[in-house]
This record gives structure tokens, C-alpha cells and sequence, in this order.
């Protein structure tokens, strides 16, 4: 089976998880990734995962986004491996870095030079902020990235304190901003021959993401928030807890006194429309939470989904993973690992029906593969 990106060759200058990221999508697509990492210690997320160190194992950070890869160790500082990197660049498809803008540069590897060796070559930058403007020389971090864009504030209910979501939603963002960019112009370049830069950062996926928040922003000065729109509301089943939404529909309130077989509330003053229903929407989720509680979550999301109205169960992560939906969706991919049992991460969430993604190796160990690389690039 042939692969979309099947003779491409990139270099990717990662660490942690945007670029890495980018990297195994394009991996797993069939693209040559080679990992470049600093001698000695590696990609920093070998290390994060702490448990698994500990036995020795691969760390699971480090594998879920490293697979479809291979590594080698290269000092950019030092000339030997300096030469040995122009020698790859010379064969390379992309150069991908996470980088701080200007550190590449100073150590002879701008994109100016890099396009001397190879004019083909796409070189893509990952930052935190971007390559200029007041913030383009400090450290990015997720929880900063969600901190300054305004997100930590977006996922406070009231305005009191701000929190953060989690998950490394700038990460995982522009991780895939950067891999679209990359395809671009590799699509690009069947056209023009040529290589060009692309560029992506936390700050810029994040703000991005508030696509629709910001419109309201910027163009009629009010805030979207928008749990707060319509009759949403959280409630306690037998058996645990489900979200209800009132998006979508004239009179949700309706819809679920039906699925829930009471009689219909909407008829009280002030809450016989969708508008009402979302001024009032904790009063009449106070009166409505009881004929949930002798319910299950599955009977109460079956009621009302039955009853038109959009519903849900509220999962634990573990019992995410375990649910029959992911199988279905073949999001869980095993992966070999050397000297261990295989492990199980996140696959490819984009699924192509003739050139689907792969699982063509593991995440590798650190320089396991310099002989082959360094061999192949002398010759």
C-alpha cells in the first residue's frame, strides 16, 4: 500500500509536543522523519514521564507523539555534526524547528542559508509567540499561551479567578497548524519547484481557535460565552452526570419536560421561549436536576435525545477510552517498542480510505538510528 507522503524527507528539530506532533502526522502518512535531538539527553519529553522512567520503559509522552520516527543525535554546535547536518539538509523535503526565533540563525542555519543548500526545502517554524513582535523572544508554554490569550479566563463560569483547561490545547493546535502548513507547501512546490518558509505559534493558534468569540469582540464590543446562550445545564443522574444543551431549538424547555415525561414548564411567564429559557436558565435547571436523580445517565440521555434534544453523558477519561465509539473509530493505535511490550496511544483522528495512516515503526530510542543515517547521507 503506497502512502500519500510516501519519498518525503524531513528533518525535524522538535521537542516536546507542537512539533513532535506535526512530525507523526506526517510520519504516519508515510513521510521519512528524522528526529534530530541533542546528544546525551534527547528530546526533554523522554524524561516528563516519570513512572515510566523509573522501570526503565519508554516514557508515554515521548511515545504518543515520536512514533513513525527515526533518531539520531546531532550537535549543531559542533563542526563535525554541523557537516553532517548540511549534508541532510541537502536531501531533505522539510526542515521543521521549535526553536526561539534567532536561535537557528546564530548557529548558521537561517533560512537564507538553508535555501543556498537546498532551494526546495520547506522550512517550518514552530515558536511560542512568533518570529517578531514584543513577545517574539520569550518562552512559550501552554498554560502561558492559555494564560495571555484569554482563554484562562474563557473557562471561568463567573469572572472570579482564572483556570486552565487541562489539556495542551496550544499545542496540540498548532502542532496541527503547522503540519497543514507544511502539506501546503509541499503542494505548493509541484507548481513553483521551490521551497518557502511557514511559520506558526501558540499565540497565534489560540487566538485563531477564538475565530467566533472574536468576531463579537471586534466588530460589536460584547463577549460570547456560550454555555450562557441557551437553556445548557449540568444534572445529576442515578448513576452519574450528564450535560443538557438548548442550542438549536425555539423552545428546548418544551422538548425536555417531553423527554423527561412532566408536564411542560414552558408555559410559566417569562420562560415560554428559547430567550426567557436562557435568562432563567438556573432557575428552571433547579427545578428541572430532581426528575433527573431516579434516572440513569443512559435512560436520561435516551429520553431526551429521543425528545429532540441534544444530551449527553459526562465521561471520565478512562471511561473515554474504554468506550465503544473509540474502538469504532479505530482511535487507539498499538505501537511497537523495543526492548518492551507494545504500547497503545492516540492514532491518526483523520482516516483516508485508500492511503490511510500507518503504524510503520515505533517510537525510537535515542540515536538508534545515527549508523544507518549518517551512512546513507555520506554516500
Amino acid at each position: 500500500m503506497s502512502s500519500v507522503l510516501e519519498g518525503v524527507k524531513v528533518l525535524e528539530l522538535c521537542e516536546v509536543f507542537q512539533g513532535p506532533l506535526a512530525g507523526q502526522i506526517l510520519g504516519d502518512f508515510g513521510a521519512d522523519v528524522l528526529k534530530i535531538e541533542r546528544p546525551g539527553r534527547g528530546d526533554s519529553l523522554r524524561h516528563s514521564d516519570t513512572v515510566a522512567n523509573a522501570h526503565g520503559k519508554m516514557g508515554s509522552y515521548f511515545g504518543a507523539v515520536n512514533r513513525n520516527k527515526r533518531s539520531i543525535c546531532l550537535d549543531l554546535k559542533s563542526p563535525d555534526d554541523q557537516e553532517h547536518f548540511r549534508r541532510l539538509l541537502q536531501e531533505a523535503d522539510v526542515l521543521m524547528h521549535n526553536y526561539r526565533p534567532g536561535v537557528l540563525e546564530r548557529m548558521g542555519f537561517s533560512y537564507a542559508e538553508v535555501q543556498k543548500i537546498n532551494p526546495r526545502i520547506i522550512y517550518a517554524g514552530a515558536s511560542g509567540f512568533g518570529e517578531s513582535g514584543p513577545l517574539s523572544g520569550m518562552a512559550g508554554q501552554d498554560f502561558l499561551i492559555q494564560s495571555i490569550s484569554g482563554i484562562a479566563w474563557k473557562t471561568t463560569a463567573a469572572a472570579n479567578a482564572p483556570t486552565f483547561i487541562n489539556v495542551p490545547i496550544a499545542d496540540y493546535t498548532s502542532g496541527l497548524l503547522l503540519a497543514q502548513g507544511i502539506l501546503l507547501a509541499i503542494l505548493e512546490r509541484q507548481r513553483s519547484g521551490l521551497g518557502q518558509q511557514v511559520n506558526v505559534s501558540l499565540f497565534n493558534a489560540l487566538i485563531a481557535m477564538q475565530s467566533l468569540e472574536a468576531a463579537t469582540a471586534l466588530n460589536y464590543d460584547y463577549e460570547t460565552r456560550w454555555f450562557e446562550r441557551a437553556l445548557n445545564f449540568t444534572a445529576q443522574a442515578s448513576d452519574g452526570w450528564l450535560t443538557v444543551i438548548g442550542f438549536f431549538r425555539d423552545n428546548p424547555l418544551q422538548l425536555i419536560c417531553k423527554g423527561l415525561g412532566i408536564e411542560d414548564l414552558s408555559t410559566t411567564p417569562g420562560w415560554t421561549d428559547k430567550h426567557g429559557q436562557a435568562a432563567n436558565k438556573e432557575a428552571i435547571a433547579e427545578v428541572l436536576r430532581p426528575h433527573f436523580l431516579p434516572l440513569t445517565v443512559a435512560q436520561s440521555v435516551e429520553q431526551l435525545q429521543g425528545a429532540g434534544v441534544l444530551a449527553a453523558p459526562i465521561l471520565d477519561f478512562n471511561q473515554v477510552l474504554a468506550h465503544p465509539q473509540v474502538a469504532a473509530n479505530e482511535l487507539i493505535a498499538t505501537v511497537p517498542v523495543s526492548g518492551q511490550e507494545d504500547m497503545r496511544f492516540i492514532g491518526s483522528p483523520v482516516k483516508l480510505s485508500r492511503t490511510p495512516a500507518t503504524v510503520r515503526r515505533g517510537p525510537p530510542a535515542l540515536n538508534a538510528h545515527r549508523t544507518e543515517i549518517i551512512e546513507k547521507s555520506g554516500d
